[in-house]
């Protein structure tokens, strides 16, 4: 039974009436009786209602029409000991008891709940209920769903930085003002030196983050120890370290409190963070299993930022060491290069080119294509440079050079259990007095290189020979083709030839298409017309995939002839009408 239950009392004596005389006042009063009736009396006693109502679980003021107390409960005696019966309820001197609504307060300790009743010839029943476990239940509910949607939010915004900067600015930047006033995050040392962000909260208006460097000499005895590991719990001591470091703007270490916490890494600690408040708000246990969660989720978002970026050296070091390598300068001789990777994140793909300077004056100049895309072919690629550049320094005849590649190729796959192989042409250029120049080269199975003359036809030097790997002893093509001042030899992968796009977009570029477009480039400079082949290429794919191009342009400059400063206009090609092949 409980209060709700009871609605009337004696006004005569304070006691509360009997159920006879509750439901003849409920009928003067023209509501139904609250109580029940009574089963016939057979014997026993009338029950005393006064016991009945020391067991509910509000406490009950009975007050008459002057506002007097004529009950009191001893639950509401204990809950309000100021309220005296016999006395005005105003007396108490509680403001929620004189209000007609209900009302909710703390007081001594404890959280109630109040509501008022009307009841017959204006008098009143007040309900008093504690409600503070309750109360206190359901806060913790919104406490912790509050903690949980923020770390959430944590974890969601913390997985996109993936750089140790912006992730560190990331850190204290979410961590203010939800867990402090100030937040300060020290990175674990890097060649002795520890950058560190702090985020200063500002009314109004988003957190302002700054940064720094100390040396590891320098660091604050509290952030050493986190970053050993241990979380420092001396916090008189730890924030004087704060304000002395100047972490902590407008705060002096009688205003402050300060927690220090590590942020979990894959041996050591990734860093610390500290967090600082005003003194009014003390870190309890709940704020501090809050921060330490927090660190968590911040030590494995930094823990992958570093890892990213340790992977991204290395990544760009191998990368630094794969891509081509511009040619050599050589006397008589202007270069062109383009070079466009399938996939052009990497930097990196399975075409090169590149040239050797030889002890005579002339040079070894080469281009070629391995089977394959990505790191892996671009990692072959780099083993064939390797191979070139050292045996170059034996062997400068381009047929006996491209053989002894082979055999050193074939050697490499067969221990690796790789199964590639390339294409490949591998010349050798002279000068003349004239200014003329001497190409020998070597084919193995790349497409045939093309020779721009100064009358502005374009011929197909005739070079075949097999697949470079393949097997011990290849045959190889050679020719050799003389080049008059200001005509150029043309190399390029199938990148150029095979590259598919169009008005349907899976139409092949060509060859044809390519002669066209070279058409009327004679007095074009090396480095002009290897751009204009990729850029004519990169038209017809029209942003689609493709294979890796490259391109390898070779010019004869003549005798003290100096690089133009100018670009010459390209007329409108018109379709070759025949294409001259140069024998040996």
């Amino acid at each position: 039974m409980t209060a709700a239950d009871v609605r009337d009392s004696d006004p005569g004596d304070g006691r509360i009436s009997t159920p006879s005389t509750a439901r003849a006042s409920a009928r003067s009063a023209g509501v139904a009786s609250p109580l029940p009736p009574l089963a016939p009396d057979r014997g026993a006693a009338t029950p005393d209602w006064s016991e009945v109502v020391e067991h509910f679980r509000e406490g009950l003021i009975v007050c008459d029409a002057d506002g007097v107390v004529r009950h009191l409960s001893p639950v509401a005696e204990r809950l309000l000991p100021e309220v005296v019966p016999g006395e005005v309820l105003a007396a108490a001197g509680l403001a929620s008891l004189t209000g007609g609504g209900p009302a909710e307060f703390t007081h001594r300790g404890h959280r109630l709940r109040v509501r008022q009743v009307s009841l017959s010839a204006a008098r009143c029943c007040w309900y008093v209920e504690d409600v503070t476990e309750s109360v206190s239940r359901a806060d913790a509910l919104l406490a912790e769903r509050a903690r949980s949607a923020f770390l959430a939010a944590v974890g969601e915004k913390l997985g996109n930085p993936l750089h140790p900067d912006r992730a560190a600015a990331a850190v204290v930047r979410l961590a203010v003002p939800t867990l402090s006033d100030v937040a300060v995050l020290v990175l674990a040392p890097r060649s002795g030196r520890a950058r560190w962000w702090r985020a200063s909260r500002s009314d109004d208006e988003a957190p302002a983050v700054d940064s720094g460097v100390l040396t590891a000499a320098d660091l604050p005895a509290a952030i050493e120890e986190g970053l050993a590991g241990i979380e420092p719990h001396t916090l008189d001591w730890l924030v004087e370290q704060a304000v002395e470091a100047g972490w902590l703007p407008g705060m002096t270490a009688a205003e402050a409190t300060a927690r220090v916490v590590p942020l979990p890494g894959r041996d050591m600690p990734a860093g610390v963070l500290l967090v600082a408040r005003r003194a009014t708000r003390w870190y309890d246990e709940a704020d501090v299993h809050l921060v330490r969660a927090f660190a968590a989720r911040a030590g494995a978002a930094l823990t992958t930022a570093v890892l990213y970026r340790d992977q991204a050296e290395v990544a760009d070091t191998l990368q630094a060491s794969l891509v081509p390598v511009e040619p050599a300068a050589a006397t008589g001789v202007q270069w062109g290069t383009a070079y466009r990777p399938a996939q052009a994140g990497l930097r990196i793909g399975g075409d090169f080119y590149g040239s050797h300077r030889l002890a005579d004056g002339g040079s070894v100049f080469f281009l070629g294509d391995v089977s394959g895309k990505g790191v892996e072919a671009a990692v072959f690629t780099g083993q064939l440079r390797q191979c070139l550049q050292a045996l170059h320094r034996v062997e400068s005849h381009p047929g006996r050079l491209l053989r002894l590649l082979n055999d050193a190729l074939l050697e490499t796959t067969q221990a690796h259990r790789q199964g590639r192989f390339a294409t490949m042409v591998l010349g050798v250029v002279r000068p003349h007095r004239d200014g003329s120049l001497s190409l020998t080269m070597a084919g193995g199975g790349h497409l045939p290189p093309l020779v721009l003359r100064a009358s502005g036809e374009v011929e197909v030097v005739p070079l075949s020979g097999m697949l470079i790997g393949v097997v011990p002893d290849p045959r190889i093509g050679e020719v050799t083709v003389r080049l008059e001042p200001g005509e150029t030899c043309l190399l390029y992968s199938d990148g150029v030839t095979e590259a598919r796009g169009g008005r349907r977009g899976d139409e092949q570029f060509g060859a044809e298409r390519l002669f066209t477009a070279i058409s009327g480039c004679h007095r074009m400079p090396a480095p002009a017309l290897a751009e204009r082949i990729e850029q004519v290429t990169c038209d017809w794919l029209a942003h689609g995939d493709h294979d890796d191009i490259a391109v390898l342009a070779l010019r004869a400059t003549g005798p003290g002839a100096r690089t133009p400063r100018h670009l010459h206009s390209v007329p409108t090609p018109a379709r070759p009408d025949h294409l001259r092949e140069t024998y040996a």
